[in-house]
């Protein structure tokens, strides 16, 4: 465990009055919403910090090949559906954390947590303060919380069995595939394995940030999404220690082989203006070219970026690990950011707002639902918020769902009970 930062008073960074006028209400987080992707406009596609873009995947349960990565296993599933260019399209190649369901192999996947300390600058370039107190945002203090939490400490699911929360999810969805001939479970389980490392640190320059009181008095920040990935991504190759990315691969804390967590406090982007918040998290991965002592394959070190939540700051009871939960959760379902699936749309009946979509992103099905998007789970002396997610049923189109119970949702089996409408044009346009 990390020794909690002891921050240092700084000298007032600019005017009162230029810190000020960065100031906005919590209210603001509310009626935004939540979001959980970078924009398009940022893949960096040919460059070192790439987004995405598996090539060579297969329909096979290998893995992808030609890849310095984490392990992972891929297969594929059929359904009527048309791709992003509105082309028909029935065969949907994927790939996942782990190994392959009928193995019976239990998988452990080494997480590296890093927490990451974040100095809102003013404009003379020092750490901005406000009220007499420094505009840094550490997560230290929730480090511990973080690993005690569903997602790296067993709890008793429903269908998952006493485990963590991902790996509960992926026995759920993948229940039909683990049982043996003779009707019994064959054992498979996806483990993380977190170890606290090195703390990082990211300065936001003036300009590029807001900051506001959450409901229990913590400091939150809207950070502007190209200046948070700046500062997140190594920019040269091979990389240094000037990025937060950078500077934890080359400790050693990031490795090809993990799925790493970066941790923030309460550090949330918007995309350009105000008008375009809140991204909560996002998961992808750093693509670093390989060389001879790798066979010279593409590195990519995958990991999520989320915040701990302070409670009020969002609707529908978005906090503390919410938005990990839907980062991690993606990421075992989607690790390398491309499974595409066919068009699918998530409406909420009572608000009416909704996402159009063609992907396997398990938590943006759930996240624009205002009706049990969380699901409460008491350990540890507290309750964390974990996101309920949709399985892989539910993406694809399977009537009735081959997942536990025949359900379509976890680890609230009632969030999800049907389909979306299908197929769809680009847009959730109706093909008929």
């Amino acid at each position: 465990m990390l020794t909690p930062l002891i921050a240092l008073l700084v000298a007032a960074s600019g005017t009162s009055a230029d810190i000020a006028s960065k100031q906005v209400s919590p209210g603001l987080l509310k009626s935004a919403g939540a979001k959980y992707e970078l924009s398009k406009s940022n893949s960096a596609a040919g460059t070192s910090k790439g987004y995405g873009g598996a090539k060579g995947k297969a329909a096979v349960q290998s893995g992808v090949p030609g890849v310095d990565s984490l392990q992972n296993w891929t297969g594929s599933f059929t359904a009527p559906g048309f791709d992003s260019n509105g082309n028909p399209q029935s065969v949907w190649p994927f790939e996942m954390v782990g190994r392959p369901p009928e193995r019976g192999d239990v998988t452990i996947i080494n997480s590296p947590i890093v927490p990451v300390v974040v100095d809102l600058l003013g404009p003379d370039g020092k750490v901005a303060v406000f009220n007499g107190k420094p505009l840094t945002l550490d997560p230290s203090r929730f480090i511990k919380p973080v690993v005690q939490s569903p997602e790296f400490e067993p709890f008793p699911y429903a269908t998952g069995g006493f485990t963590q929360f991902n790996d509960a999810m992926f026995r759920t969805e993948f229940a039909e595939r683990i049982r043996t001939k003779h009707g019994d479970d064959n054992g498979w389980h996806t483990l993380l394995f977190p170890r606290v490392k090195q703390q990082q640190r990211m300065q936001i320059p003036f300009g590029s940030w807001f900051f506001g009181t959450a409901p229990d008095g913590s400091i939150f920040t809207l950070v502007d999404e190209s200046a948070f990935v700046t500062a997140l991504f190594p920019a040269t190759v091979p990389v240094d220690n000037t990025t937060v990315i950078g500077a934890a691969e080359l400790a050693g804390d990031m490795t090809t082989r993990d799925l790493s967590v970066l941790l923030f406090d309460n550090v949330y982007l918007f995309q350009g203006s105000l008008a375009n918040c809140c991204v909560l998290g996002f998961h992808t991965y750093d693509f670093e070219p390989g060389d001879p002592s790798n066979g010279n394959r593409e590195r990519r070190f995958v990991f999520s970026y989320a915040s701990w939540i302070s409670p009020g700051l969002f609707a529908f009871g978005f906090e503390d690990i919410t938005a990990l939960s839907h980062e991690l959760n993606e990421t075992f379902n989607d690790p390398f950011v491309d499974n595409a699936t066919p068009w699918w749309l998530s409406l909420d009946p009572i608000l009416g707002g909704g996402l159009c979509q063609n992907n396997l992103e398990t938590g943006d099905v759930i996240e624009v639902l205002s009706s049990l998007p969380v699901f409460p789970i008491q350990t540890h002396g507290m309750t964390y918020h974990p996101q309920n997610e949709a399985m892989f049923s539910w993406f694809a189109f399977q009537s009735p769902s081959t997942a536990a119970n025949g359900s379509y949702s976890f680890p609230d089996e009632t969030t999800l009970t049907t389909l979306s409408p299908g197929p769809l044009l680009p847009g959730c346009v109706p093909a008929n």
